[in-house]
């Protein structure tokens, strides 16, 4: 068997978010880091890389039951495995994702897409502050979510589907990118819809999962 559901989802930014792109040098004023752009558009980008290793990281975490002693990413549950892939063994991901670009440009306009978050670290011996600027894109974008998922075994459509609905409730109740114990990276994902491509897998029970996920928003719209 062989076919392909496609998942497609709005990811909100309730609070500022920064997934930074990596600038080795800042001259003296400029911000310290900035987040990563589409080289197309010039508008901040989700990495498809930063969501599925993000949502891996949190089942991984969940499934292993031990925070401080996290499997490698060879020994991770089978099920995340055939997931999110391995190389070791090798196996093939059932699950592509494709980088997010915002999805409400035209909306956010009359806004700064970005803002520049100042963070001050404090030396507690000498009192001296170092203070640093975070670029970080500011609450109310959007950003559109495509998934592919490859339909290998029908049988293990529906435990892919609740896992990785598992996996994006944990997100909503944790934080993608860097500084989100701090505040920053607080999602919701929102409006999902499945496709199906060349499959006869029932979506109904599927797109309830999802419902699930919805279910699961922290923050107040």
């Amino acid at each position: 068997m062989y076919g392909k559901i496609i998942i497609r989802c709005c990811l909100v930014v309730r609070t500022g978010l920064h997934i930074g792109a990596g600038n080795a040098f800042s001259a003296i004023g400029a911000v310290d880091s900035q987040v990563v752009r589409d080289p197309l558009t010039g508008l901040p980008m989700i990495p498809g890389s930063s969501l599925k290793g993000k949502l891996r990281s949190l089942l991984a975490r969940s499934l292993s039951k031990d925070i401080q002693r996290m499997p490698d990413f060879d020994q991770d549950d089978g099920r995340i495995k055939r997931l999110f892939g391995s190389a070791n063994p090798v196996h093939r991901a059932r699950l592509q994702f494709a980088d997010c670009f915002v999805a409400n440009a035209e909306e956010m306009e009359r806004v700064h897409i970005t803002e520049v978050k100042a963070e001050n670290a404090i030396n507690r011996a000498t009192s001296v502050a170092n203070p640093r600027f975070i670029e970080r894109v500011v609450a109310g974008t959007r950003f559109a979510v495509s998934i592919v998922y490859d339909v290998e075994d029908a049988g293990q459509t529906a435990e892919d589907f609740a896992l990785l609905a598992k996996g994006m409730k944990l997100l909503q109740m944790d934080y993608l990118g860097g500084h989100g114990s701090r505040g920053s990276g607080r999602v919701s994902l929102c409006d999902f819809r499945l496709e199906p491509f060349e499959t006869s897998v029932e979506l109904e029970p599927l797109c309830a999962l999802f419902k699930e996920v919805e279910a699961y928003e922290l923050l107040p719209v």
